[in-house]
């Protein structure tokens, strides 16, 4: 069906044309058939003060940011001290970030039986803050650090900890923070900034995270398949799909004749694989749509 807009103005109204409703029952239908798995990104993220890469048209990336690559990590020290100079004040912003009326409508479809999963490539947390269970975080998360060389992982804040320590005297003024945690700082400060290795057997320490140019484990991949073979639709919140990490789950999905149904502002790679999609705000939308369903048990 094509693009449907909730609102002119771009905001949940409660009160549509006819076709849009039309399409909204559509997609409370389907939800209320169970057996769902949402596929969510950054979109879903945005109303929590964290920005996507992309922003509401899909097609551009942060003015000025080129996201980590895994290469360009483990290729050059001086690459992982400008990481984790940038990192260590973005994500302090990225930890105090809330869960949105969305992740708590996620929570809510959950709660009420209708889930068969929740597959996000977000990286913040959020999903798990707001109450949602068994997430697959196919990115990973940035709460968590990775040693390359012993495989222990370890909490963020413990790494924090640790990075203070090291740079008692280190401030820094930030430009801007970035959908990953990366904060933008001068040259001069990341300069100065004193990395920490392994505690346990000094090797190189990367967040648990997937860069660019970075496989996601395999096991991680069949299990997000897993779930897609056997829904009743995929729901997908707030993604652009321009990545295949993601967007292969859809194209499953139409492979099998699963509805897909895509909420997101803007365009995205999936639209012609999809039943519905709605260009519309995440949070106002899922709220609506858990109105319609049944009160929670």
């Amino acid at each position: 069906m094509s693009r449907t807009l909730l609102g002119s103005s771009g905001t949940w109204s409660g009160e549509t044309d006819a076709v849009t409703d039309t399409h909204f029952r559509l997609l409370a239908d389907l939800v209320a058939d169970g057996d769902v798995v949402v596929l969510s990104g950054a979109g879903l993220s945005t109303e929590s003060g964290i920005p996507d890469y992309r922003g509401e048209s899909g097609r551009t990336r942060r003015a000025g940011h080129d996201p980590m690559t895994y290469q360009t990590f483990i290729g050059s020290a001086a690459a992982r001290r400008r990481y984790w100079a940038r990192s260590h004040l973005g994500w302090r912003h990225i930890a105090r970030a809330a869960p949105n009326a969305g992740h708590r409508a996620v929570t809510g479809l959950q709660r009420r039986g209708l889930l068969a999963g929740v597959i996000t490539q977000n990286v913040d947390g959020l999903h798990q803050s707001a109450g949602a269970r068994d997430v697959i975080e196919l990115h990973g998360s940035l709460d968590r650090v990775r040693c390359l060389g012993c495989g222990t992982r370890t909490p963020r804040q413990a790494l924090d900890d640790r990075l203070r320590a090291a740079n008692p005297d280190w401030h820094a003024e930030v430009g801007a923070i970035n959908p990953d945690g990366d904060a933008v700082l001068a040259d001069d400060r990341v300069d100065a900034f004193q990395v920490v290795d392994c505690h346990g057997c000094g090797g190189v320490l990367k967040p648990d995270v997937i860069f660019f140019g970075e496989n996601v484990p395999r096991t991680r991949v069949d299990d997000c398949y897993q779930l897609v073979e056997h829904a009743g639709m995929v729901l997908v919140l707030g993604s652009s799909l321009t990545v295949m990490s993601g967007y292969r789950f859809v194209r499953h999905a139409a492979g099998r004749d699963i509805p897909i149904v895509i909420i997101n502002r803007g365009p995205t790679r999936g639209d012609t694989d999809a039943l519905l999609t709605f260009d519309a705000p995440l949070g106002a939308t899922l709220t609506a749509l858990l109105s319609r369903l049944a009160p929670e048990p």
